[in-house]
């Protein structure tokens, strides 16, 4: 990885009573840096002994979707990871995952039918939909929002 390509950011530290892992990284809004977040977001939970498929999916449609839908020339978008929870005494464990761009005026559709079955796109929203048990969209102070999916994990 080169300096251009990300940046990481330091989360605060989780208080004692309640384990959270968390990463969160700048990268850049390419296709380059979208495929990077999904490679980190496998190798985050990889490390951890959780499941990568359904969030390595959902990370990379929100990424994708920032780079397509988000991008402004010269801003980065960022991939945050947070699991809370061990598993542990009937406890569940939670990852969100969340993916910030520049472009708060451009809030995702809710999910539909694509225009046509022939369509190239349109179904990123569909699947995370379809993967996750939770998601939204937070707006930020201009310019920035926040598309992120929850899931319920079994390590």
């Amino acid at each position: 990885m080169t300096p251009e390509t990300t940046r990481t950011e330091r989360p605060a530290p989780a208080p004692a009573s309640a384990p959270t892992r968390e990463l969160a990284v700048l990268l850049s809004s390419t296709r380059r840096g979208a495929r990077l977040a999904r490679l980190l977001t496998v190798a985050h939970l990889a490390d951890q002994g959780l499941p990568t498929e359904a969030a390595a999916q959902i990370t990379a449609e929100l990424a994708g979707n920032a780079v397509l839908h988000g991008r402004v020339p010269g801003r980065d978008f960022r991939l945050g990871l947070r699991v809370t929870g061990d598993g542990g005494d009937g406890g569940g464990v939670t990852l969100r995952i969340e993916v910030s761009d520049a472009r708060g005026d451009r809030l995702p559709a809710v999910p539909g039918p694509p225009a046509s079955e022939e369509a190239e796109g349109g179904r990123g929203l569909l699947l995370v939909e379809a993967l996750a048990d939770r998601w939204g969209v937070e707006s930020w102070p201009p310019p920035r929002k926040t598309v992120w999916a929850e899931l319920d994990l079994r390590p």
